[in-house]
């Protein structure tokens, strides 16, 4: 049916050209928006405006037609007459223009008789003839791996998907206000490493050709935004596409937008308070109101936020004090549970998997929990009262991990230890355990001032602030399969 329908436009295509009409047109002077001329239409009643977008339905009356044109920021009905724009020029409207395609209009403002505002025209230009049919006009586009595949198709025929986007405009515009005004510095630092670290992901990997070497797609900023500290650059941050080679769901895509910052001679209770502040106000600047609905529930995102521990909240939701557990024990209990884990796992591991389990999905409204096992936190300091315990939390909004931050680790003989011990485990198998970087212990060596770092998921964000519930409806290009035509 679709190839019927191309034939007939690729027609009407040769047409217009054998009426030496170009039907791909250039540059097109516009005066308004359709949003202007709606917000001002007192002002505009009467005059003449020039308006550009996209052909979305026409509806014929005789010697008039009605049909409705879409910009990026809405809708507006344009009223074309034949004793207005002349015979030829309706016949061409009529017979040779086609639902999506793309057009210029001049004309004058006014109300119908029903009261919808809209444009009479005098003039239309074709800027662009589309040799696709649009889906069709009662159901839309709603395959939703469709939807992701043809991203261009989505943003046409389904306006609120568009509005996801501005708002994800806004959230980064808001944060980086946000920091820019408390004297953060952005900065920027590479996309290719030659050791993947700061976190705990897969990698991919990429090859230089000049060099001979293997690279890897970053997995994280941390490493290099600290050594920036190191060099007496005390307040960073930096907002950019981070590479994990692993699954794909609701909260994955392989490419994804994280913002990281470090200030030097702070600690996580001050990264708490910048969280939670950052967080209100990006709400505000972006969507008005601290107060989202998120599928179902209702979140209010306004400081402070509920502090809790990890122990303290595992020993709430399963019953079972880990903290008095060793790791035979605690792999016991886990089982006990349910949880099926994989052999080898530390105490400190067994006790994060209980976690996601059984505490992530009960932390609906914003909440802080602190003092992660120092197995499963290479890269924060250890608590002084319990050096089993580190001093890092993660926030938790809509049951899943929105931030994560520590006091960072400083220690270069300590870091060295933690990175030996990953070693390790990536030796026993475990591929997301960390490399030796021994050039970043180089820089810890020569003194990292004391200091608190952050690490947001931007995409999750702007997840829960436009009710998404997935992360690829907030990725404008989401990672896919390929699929054959």
């Amino acid at each position: 049916m679709d190839n019927e329908l191309i034939k007939v436009r690729l027609e009407k295509l040769s047409a217009l050209r054998q009426a030496g009409i170009d039907p791909y047109g250039g540059r097109y002077e516009r005066t308004h928006s359709t949003r202007e001329i709606i917000e001002n239409f007192e002002e505009l009643e009467n005059r003449e405006v020039s308006i550009a977008g996209r052909l979305r339905a026409k509806r014929e009356h005789g010697k008039a037609t009605f049909a409705d044109l879409y910009d990026q920021e809405g809708r507006i009905q344009i009223y074309v007459k034949i004793d207005q724009v002349g015979q030829e020029a309706y016949r061409l409207f009529t017979q040779q223009i086609d639902i999506g395609d793309i057009l210029g209009v001049r004309g004058k403002v006014f109300r119908t008789r029903r009261g919808e505002i809209s444009v009479e025209v005098s003039q239309f230009t074709i800027l662009c003839k589309s040799l696709r049919p649009l889906p069709e006009k009662w159901h839309g586009l709603k395959d939703i791996d469709l939807r992701y595949r043809q991203r261009y198709l989505d943003l046409i025929v389904n306006p609120e998907v568009r509005q996801v986007f501005i708002t994800r405009a806004k959230v980064l515009k808001a944060i980086r206000s946000f920091l820019d005004q408390r004297g953060f510095l952005e900065v920027e630092t590479p996309s290719m490493h030659t050791i993947p670290g700061g976190a705990a992901a897969r990698p991919f990997i990429t090859h230089h050709n000049a060099l001979d070497i293997d690279l890897y797609l970053r997995i994280a900023l941390e490493l290099h935004l600290k050594r920036l500290l190191v060099g007496g650059l005390e307040k960073v941050y930096e907002m950019g596409r981070i590479f994990r080679n692993e699954g794909i769901s609701t909260k994955h895509n392989p490419e994804f937008t994280m913002l990281e910052l470090y200030q030097a001679y702070a600690d996580y209770y001050d990264m708490m308070e910048l969280l939670e502040q950052m967080v209100a106000y990006v709400a505000r600047e972006a969507i008005g109101t601290t107060t989202v609905e998120y599928q179902g529930h209702l979140i209010d995102l306004s400081p402070p936020w509920p502090r809790v521990k990890m122990l303290e909240a595992l020993e709430k939701y399963t019953g079972i004090d880990f903290s008095s557990l060793n790791e035979e024990e605690a792999r016991r209990a886990a089982e006990r549970l349910g949880l099926e884990l994989k052999p080898g796992l530390n105490r400190g591991k067994i006790i994060s998997e209980v976690f996601e389990a059984f505490v992530e999905p009960q932390l609906i409204q914003p909440t802080f929990v602190l003092d992660y096992p120092v197995e499963v936190s290479p890269l924060a300091k250890r608590k002084k009262d319990d050096p089993s315990l580190t001093y890092r939390f993660e926030a938790f909004i809509a049951g899943r991990e929105l931030a994560n931050a520590f006091s960072e680790l400083n220690d270069p003989l300590d870091q060295r230890e933690r990175f030996e011990a990953q070693l390790k485990e990536r030796a026993a198998g475990d591929e997301e355990a960390h490399m030796m970087d021994e050039d970043f212990l180089r820089a810890l060596e020569y003194g990292m001032p004391p200091a608190g770092g952050l690490g947001l998921g931007v995409d999750r964000l702007v997840m829960i602030l436009t009710n998404s519930p997935s992360i690829r409806d907030v990725i404008l290009f989401p990672t896919m399969r390929p699929k054959e035509d």
